[in-house]
């Protein structure tokens, strides 16, 4: 294993990191302002157009697809530096280079999944940003931990399906770009393998009978940066059979495909986080004084800022080789190592998070500072792509195969 950055890494790094200083990091305070000045609170800020204009000109546009006739073409590896680097202000810099959940986990089902007409019609306008979308499969009345659980029905009747449910958390969704929807549902309700009984179709948001009921926080933050969430009602939702995706009972695979980058993508992006408040930390640390000396002589805030660089450092590292697996022996051989990195990153940098917000004592749950809202992003993330006990679970009884 080399984890050495190669040329175009370390170019595409340098360029990322200028783009951050000069543009990103200074945005933020005017993103804020601009957004409490929105009629509508779930559009994009005006500033985000100009970063996302900025991104495109500097060669730093959708660099999380490999396919390279659709984005990038970088590997696992060579991209995890990078989205690191916009982790460090999740707010901005994952929707100024496109490469923002929901929209990428979409983006890669459709260029892996979708026919060529459902490429033109909704992957090549997601590329150019040019609409949003959502991925519609947890639900309220069911524990969605188990994607076999999911009650929304897809039904075909003639030459269409006909769907029925109700889904929550689907992030995107309140953004007014938002276009299309990736609904999941069961087309197959009694069948013998419960993970053959689901299906994928694609629902243009303007489909009679679609409604979007209201808007979840978490938190109590609404997310508006990157499209809010939502509870999302199907209610004889009729769509031409020509818009599922993939085949007929495919849908539990085409989604384990999806969660798969998506999960490492969500790491990679902590780290940077972690960075951030380990930034902080540092800055606050060394201009507070408490008790007749700075902060940053005292022990336990010491004690702090070394546990966290170590944990940094480690998680880092096991990111990377999951990265590198993913690159060499596939998602499927990677899968211990994604279910690590799933239980490790989000639990770890919530403890970070939370010590940098005891460092800032009121400050640190305040607006002021990005804390409270990265801390609520991350511990989010122990439940988003499957809740740590799931990955637990799994990993757990691979360990366990060896020995029975």
């Amino acid at each position: 294993m080399d984890f050495a950055f190669d040329a175009r890494t370390e170019e595409l790094r340098a360029d990322l990191l200028d783009f951050m200083e000069e543009f990103v990091h200074p945005a933020e305070q005017v993103a804020r302002e601009q957004r409490a000045a929105l009629a509508d609170p779930w559009g994009h800020v005006p500033v985000l157009h100009d970063l996302q204009a900025e991104a495109r000109r500097r060669g730093l546009w959708n660099l999380f697809l490999p396919d390279a006739e659709y984005g990038a073409g970088l590997t696992n590896l060579q991209y995890a530096p990078l989205a690191e680097i916009t982790g460090r202000s999740p707010q901005l810099a994952p929707d100024a280079l496109n490469c923002a959940a929901p929209d990428t986990g979409n983006m890669e089902l459709l260029n892996q999944f979708a026919t060529d007409e459902q490429k033109k019609q909704w992957l090549e306008p997601l590329l150019a940003g040019e609409i949003r979308s959502a991925f519609a499969m947890t639900e309220p009345e069911v524990a969605s931990s188990d994607a076999t659980n999911i009650t929304t029905r897809i039904e075909r009747v003639g030459d269409e399906y006909v769907i029925n449910g109700r889904k929550w958390y689907i992030s995107g969704a309140m953004n007014p770009a938002c276009r299309i929807f990736i609904v999941m549902g069961k087309t197959d309700p009694d069948g013998a393998d419960v993970r053959r009984q689901q299906s994928m179709v694609l629902v243009p948001r303007d489909t009679p009978g679609l409604r979007v009921e209201r808007a979840m926080t978490v938190f109590g933050y609404g997310d508006e940066y990157h499209g809010g969430h939502a509870e999302v009602v199907f209610e004889d939702v009729r769509v031409p059979v020509s818009n599922l995706v993939g085949e007929e009972g495919g849908g539990f695979a085409i989604a384990q495909a999806r969660l798969g980058p998506g999960r490492i993508h969500h790491c990679m992006r902590l780290i940077g986080m972690a960075e951030r408040a380990i930034e902080l930390m540092c800055r606050r640390a060394v201009s507070r004084t408490a008790f007749g000396k700075p902060l940053a002589q005292q022990g336990v805030v010491q004690n702090w800022i070394a546990d966290a660089r170590v944990a940094v450092e480690q998680l880092r590292l096991l990111v990377l080789k999951t990265a590198w697996m993913m690159d060499t022996v596939g998602n499927k051989g990677a899968h211990t190592e994604i279910q690590a990195i799933k239980i490790a990153t989000p639990r770890t940098v919530c403890g970070i998070l939370d010590q940098a917000i005891q460092l800032y004592g009121a400050g640190g749950v305040s607006q002021d500072f990005p804390l409270a809202e990265l801390y609520a992003g991350a511990r989010t993330l122990r439940l988003a792509d499957g809740p740590d006990e799931v990955h637990q679970r799994s990993l757990a009884r691979r360990e366990l195969k060896k020995y029975l």
